[in-house]
C-alpha cells in the first residue's frame, strides 16, 4: 500500500509538469504557424516584399512574429522567433534555432505595440554572429534597413556591406527599419520543447539534423520562394 501511495504520489507531482509541457508545444507550434503566416503574406505582394535578389543571397533568416514594443517612460522590445541558415547537405532551408530578440531604448508615449520582424543574415560574418550565444545589431553586426519591393535597388553600398538587413511590418505597412540596439540571443528553452535537447543556435543552424514536425510548413514556404542553394 505504501508503494501505491508513493507512486500516485509520484504522478501527481508530475501531472502539472507534463501540462505544462504541452502548453509549451502548443505555443511552439503557434509561433511557427504566426511565422509562416508572416512571411506569406509578405512575400505574396511582390511590390511590397523582399526583394527577390536579396533573399536568394542570403544566407540565414530570421523571422520573428510579434515583436512587442513597450514604452512606459523607459522604452523596450522584446519577443521570440526563429532563425534559419541554407541546408549545408541539399539545395534549401537547414533545421531552425529558436532566438529572442531583446533591447532597451527611450520611450515617450505610454503604451505596448507589437510589430512582426524580419532579418535577413547577408554574409558568413554575419552567420558566425548568428551562431553566437548574443550579438547586438548595430554593435556587434552591420546591419540596414532592407528595401521593399521586386525592383528595389540591392547595388547600394550600405546594402552590398551589410550583415544583416532588417524590416519590420507593423499596422500593416511592411518596410525597412532600423534595429541597432536590439539583442539576438540563443532561446534554449525552445530549442529543448523543438529537439529534446537544451541545444545552442550553433548546433542546429546549418547542422543537418532533422528538423521539428512544427516547422515543415515554415520551410515549405521558404523553399517556395527561395530555393536555390547558397553557395
Amino acid at each position: 500500500m505504501r508503494w501505491i501511495a508513493l507512486t500516485l504520489a509520484f504522478a501527481l507531482a508530475g501531472a502539472p509538469l507534463s501540462a505544462a509541457s504541452e502548453k509549451e508545444k502548443e505555443r511552439n507550434t503557434e509561433r511557427f504557424t504566426d511565422a509562416t503566416d508572416l512571411f506569406h503574406e509578405i512575400m505574396d505582394t511582390p511590390d511590397k516584399s523582399i526583394p527577390q535578389d536579396l533573399l536568394e543571397k542570403a544566407h540565414c533568416i530570421v523571422i520573428v512574429p510579434g515583436l512587442k514594443k513597450a514604452a512606459f517612460g523607459l522604452g523596450g522590445k522584446f519577443g521570440r522567433g526563429f532563425a534559419l541558415c541554407r541546408n549545408p547537405n541539399s539545395p534549401g532551408w537547414g533545421p531552425p534555432a529558436a532566438i529572442r530578440i531583446e533591447g532597451g531604448g527611450i520611450g515617450f508615449q505610454i503604451g505596448v505595440s507589437s510589430s512582426d520582424v524580419i532579418l535577413l543574415v547577408m554574409n558568413e560574418r554575419g552567420m558566425k554572429k548568428l551562431s553566437s550565444s548574443k550579438f547586438t545589431l548595430g554593435a556587434d553586426a552591420t546591419a540596414t534597413a532592407g528595401p521593399v519591393g521586386r525592383n528595389a535597388s540591392a547595388q547600394t553600398d550600405a546594402l552590398m556591406t551589410a550583415e544583416i538587413l532588417s524590416w519590420s511590418r507593423s499596422k500593416g505597412l511592411f518596410a525597412g527599419v532600423s534595429l541597432d540596439g536590439a539583442t539576438l540571443r540563443n532561446d534554449i528553452d525552445e530549442n529543448e520543447i523543438m529537439y529534446g535537447h537544451r541545444w545552442v543556435s550553433k548546433q542546429i543552424l546549418g547542422s543537418g539534423a532533422k528538423p521539428p514536425a512544427a516547422a515543415s510548413k515554415l520551410i515549405s514556404e521558404l523553399n517556395k520562394y527561395s530555393p536555390r542553394e547558397q553557395h
